[in-house]
């Protein structure tokens, strides 16, 4: 697996549910959806409202009808990814099993979410700097909830024996980072699927933490 593959321009079609269906009306949808592939594709600061209207097939000033601001885009975009995310290993660490299986779970579903996602995953890990102040604080939160979540399995796996893991938030912050950095290069016309690089992540991670299988 080259990491210096790029990745396209297209929305993702991979991933497990349809994206964006929470956002109503359709046109807010559109917008929400062009959003997404104006700033994975060009950046935040450098995509303008026409920029966004004008792939959503509508004018610019359609646009502030459903968000007064660009900013406010990011923020609906930031704030659904970051809980989705965040259900994604939430759900991990919940399910019956030892440590080992909820940290190769978490993993997995975690980087097949930035994967089979990865337009928008990049959007939602990268532009965090573009935020307001107070949408910022709010979006950081919820970072750390998902922080807390792995860290909590390796202190499981710690606890339990079966991890090596000397220090836990340290490891917890090179576990998310190996994750999240997919959502920087995956190619859906690269040579892995998202199953194959969730299964791939997962089986690094182990090893990182001394597993014991």
């Amino acid at each position: 697996m080259a990491a210096a593959e790029e990745t396209t321009g297209a929305e993702e079609a991979t991933g497990e549910d349809a994206p964006w269906a929470e956002v109503t009306p359709e046109a807010a949808r559109k917008l929400l959806v062009a959003a997404v592939e104006a700033f994975a594709e060009r950046g935040y600061h450098a995509t303008t409202t026409r920029d966004i209207a004008g792939r959503a097939g509508m004018s610019p000033a359609a646009l502030y009808i459903h968000y007064k601001t660009k900013e406010e885009l990011l923020h609906r975009i930031s704030r659904i990814g970051h809980d989705r995310a965040l259900e994604v290993l939430s759900a991990a660490s919940e399910r019956d099993g030892t440590p080992t299986e909820r940290l190769a779970d978490a993993v997995s579903s975690f980087v097949r979410w930035h994967a089979g996602r990865h337009d928008t995953a990049r959007v939602v890990q990268y532009e965090l700097d573009a935020l307001s102040a107070e949408h910022r604080t709010e979006i950081v939160g919820l970072r750390r909830r998902s922080d807390a979540v792995v860290r909590g399995i390796l202190r499981d796996g710690v606890a339990a024996g079966e991890f090596d893991v000397p220090d836990v938030p340290g490891t917890t912050l090179a576990v998310l980072s190996l994750c999240i950095d997919v959502a920087r290069w995956f190619n859906v016309r690269g040579s892995r699927t998202p199953d194959e690089v969730g299964a791939l992540y997962a089986d690094l991670v182990l090893r990182m933490v001394s597993a014991r299988k």
